[in-house]
C-alpha cells in the first residue's frame, strides 16, 4: 500500500509538472500545464494541482539538482566543485573562488527561474482558491500547502539574492511576472505571512502520500527565518510546538541518507524520489555527486566533494566522518574498495550521495536515483532550539539539545563525542557552530550559517569571499527581461 500511494502521488505530481520546468530563457512566457487544466479536474482539481507542485519542485533546477549544490554547498568551506579541473571550470571559479558572474546562465539563471517557476504555480492555486466563496477546510489545506512551498522558495531566494521581487499574482503574460525588488524585510514579512496561514491549516502528519508539507515543516521553516533574523524567542516559540509533533532522531545516522532512511521519524521535509521496476521519479541531484570513475565505478559526475578542511574538522572517532566522507583508495564500508586517487580525480567524495552496491544491483544502474533529498531534519530543530536558548542566556538548558544530537551520532560507543558540559555562553556558542557544521556537512547549511553568524569573511576570506558575496548578483537576463525594472544588487 505504501508504494501504491507513492506511485499515485508521483504520477499526479508529474502530470501537472509537465512543461513547466523548461530551461528556455524567456521563463516568464509560461508553458501550458500538460493535459490537465483546472476546470477539467474534480473539485477544481486542487488536490491534483497541489500534488503537481511537488513534482515541479523535484524537476526545477535551483530548488533541487545541480544549481542547489553550487549555491548551497560548494560556496562553503566544506565543499568544492570537484570533478576534473576542466569540467565546469567557470562554475568552479564562480562558486569556489567567489568570482560571481551575473551573466553565467547554467547555474545562476536556473536557480532564479527554478524558484520563480514554483512560486508562479503556487500563486495560481492560491489565487483560484481565494476566488471561491467560503472554501471548505480541505480546500484551505491545499492553499496552505501552496503557501508553505511558496514561502520555502522565497526563503531560498532571500538567502541567495537578498532583495527579490515579491510576486503574488497569477503570471498569465510575461509582464505579470515583472516587479521591482522588495527589501529583505518585506520578503521576510511575506514568508512569515504565508507560513502563519500554512501552519493553521496543515496537519501534523499525512496518513498517505509521504512528502507533503506539514504543520511541522511550516513552523520549522518559520523558526529558521526567525533564527536568521535573531528573533530568538519567536524561534523558540515555533520549535516548542514542533517538538510536540512526534519527530525523533533516527537511531542510525548512516541510514538517514540511504533509501531505507527516507521519511523516517527525523524527516521534517524531503524532496521525494521513487525508483521501482519501470518507475523512476527523480532527477540528477545525487548522480552529479557520485564518484567520477570508470566501469563499475562510474557512479556520477563527481561534483560537490568534501574539502580537507572539513575532513580535519571531525572530532577523533566521530562516526559521522565515515558516514560523510568516502575516501579514494579505501573501503566503502559495504565490501568494496574505492579506486585510488589518482587515477580518480579527487581524494574525497560525498558519502551522503553514495549509491550502495546492493542498490546498484537492485536497480541495475550505478547512479543514485532513489534516495530522497533531506531538506529539513529534526536534528536541525534541536540545534536551532539550542542556539536560540543560548543566545537568550539559557546555556545550561541549551546543552541538553546539543547533547541529544551528539548522543545519536555516538551510538553505542561511549568513548567518543563526550557531552558538552560547559555552560559558558561563548563556549556553548562555539559548540553549536561545530555541531551544525559536522551534523549537516555537505547538506547545504554551512555557507548560510557562516554568513548569519558574521563569520563568513574570516572563514571564507582566504578563498576569495568579500562582504558583497553574501548575496549573488541578480541574473542579467532577468534584468534585461524586466526592461530595467529590476536593479542589480550593490557592488556588481
Amino acid at each position: 500500500m505504501k508504494n501504491i500511494n507513492k506511485i499515485k502521488f508521483f504520477a499526479l505530481a508529474s502530470l501537472l509538472a509537465l512543461g513547466v520546468a523548461s530551461c528556455d530563457d524567456d521563463f516568464l512566457d509560461r508553458k501550458p500545464l500538460g493535459n490537465a487544466a483546472a476546470g477539467d479536474l474534480p473539485g477544481g482539481g486542487f488536490e491534483e494541482r497541489t500534488f503537481g507542485l511537488y513534482g515541479l519542485m523535484r524537476t526545477s533546477d535551483g530548488v533541487t539538482n545541480i544549481p542547489r549544490l553550487f549555491f548551497q554547498s560548494i560556496r562553503s568551506d566544506d565543499a568544492m566543485k570537484g570533478s576534473t579541473s576542466s569540467d565546469a571550470s567557470l562554475q568552479g571559479n564562480i562558486f569556489d573562488g567567489f568570482q560571481y558572474n551575473a551573466t553565467e546562465t547554467w547555474i545562476t539563471l536556473a536557480n532564479w527561474k527554478g524558484h520563480y517557476n514554483v512560486i508562479f504555480e503556487c500563486n495560481d492555486i492560491i489565487t483560484d482558491i481565494d476566488a471561491i466563496e467560503n472554501p471548505d477546510n480541505a480546500t484551505l489545506g491545499f492553499k496552505a500547502e501552496a503557501m508553505a512551498l511558496r514561502a520555502f522558495c522565497y526563503f531560498d531566494l532571500r538567502r541567495d539574492f537578498g532583495e527579490v521581487p515579491i510576486i503574488l499574482n497569477k503570471v498569465e503574460v510575461p509582464s505579470d511576472g515583472i516587479a521591482p525588488k522588495s527589501t529583505v524585510a518585506q520578503v521576510d514579512a511575506q514568508i512569515i505571512s504565508d507560513l502563519e496561514f500554512a501552519k493553521d491549516y496543515l496537519p501534523t502528519a499525512w496518513s498517505a502520500y509521504p512528502g507533503r508539507a506539514t504543520k511541522g515543516f511550516a513552523q520549522t521553516l518559520l523558526a529558521k527565518l526567525y533564527l536568521y533574523r535573531q528573533e530568538w524567542q519567536n524561534c523558540i516559540d515555533q520549535l516548542n510546538d514542533v517538538m510536540t509533533y512526534g519527530y525523533a532522531l533516527h537511531n542510525d545516522f548512516v541510514e538517514l541518507f540511504l533509501q531505507d532512511g527516507d521519511n523516517s521519524t527525523e524527516s521534517v521535509f524531503e524532496i521525494q524520489f521513487l525508483r521501482l521496476a519501470g518507475v523512476n521519479y527523480s532527477n540528477n541531484y545525487w548522480e552529479v555527486q557520485g564518484v567520477r570513475g570508470t566501469g563499475s565505478w562510474d557512479l556520477g559526475w563527481g561534483f560537490n566533494v568534501p574539502t580537507q578542511n572539513l575532513v580535519d574538522a571531525f572530532e577523533t572517532g566521530d562516526p559521522r566522518r565515515n558516514a560523510t566522507i568516502l575516501y579514494s583508495g579505501q573501503g566503502d564500508g559495504y565490501g568494496l574498495t574505492v579506486p585510488d586517487f589518482p587515477p580518480l580525480a579527487q581524494p574525497y567524495w560525498n558519502k551522503k550521495a553514495y549509491s550502495l552496491p546492493s542498490e546498484r544491483s537492485q536497480f541495475s544502474e550505478n547512479k543514485n536515483h532513489w534516495a530522497n533529498i533531506k531538506i529539513m531534519r529534526y536534528a536541525d530543530v534541536l540545534l536551532m532550539y539550542a542556539e536560540a536558548l543560548n543566545e537568550l542566556g539559557q546555556s545550561s538548558t541549551a546543552i541538553d539539545y546539543i547533547n541529544q544530537v551528539r548522543a545519536r551520532a555516538r551510538g553505542g560507543n561511549v568513548t567518543v563525542l563526550p557531552d558538552v558540559t560547559s555552560t559558558d555562553q561563548a563556549t556553548v556558542r562555539d559548540a553549536i557552530k561545530h555541531e551544525r557544521r559536522i551534523e549537516f556537512a555537505m547538506e547545504g547549511e554551512r555557507f548560510y550559517d557562516l554568513v548569519r553568524w558574521g563569520d563568513a569573511t574570516t572563514v571564507l576570506g582566504p578563498l576569495g569571499y568579500q562582504a558583497r558575496n553574501e548575496y549573488y548578483p541578480i541574473p542579467q537576463s532577468a534584468i534585461d527581461q524586466s526592461g530595467g525594472v529590476l536593479i542589480q544588487n550593490p557592488n556588481y
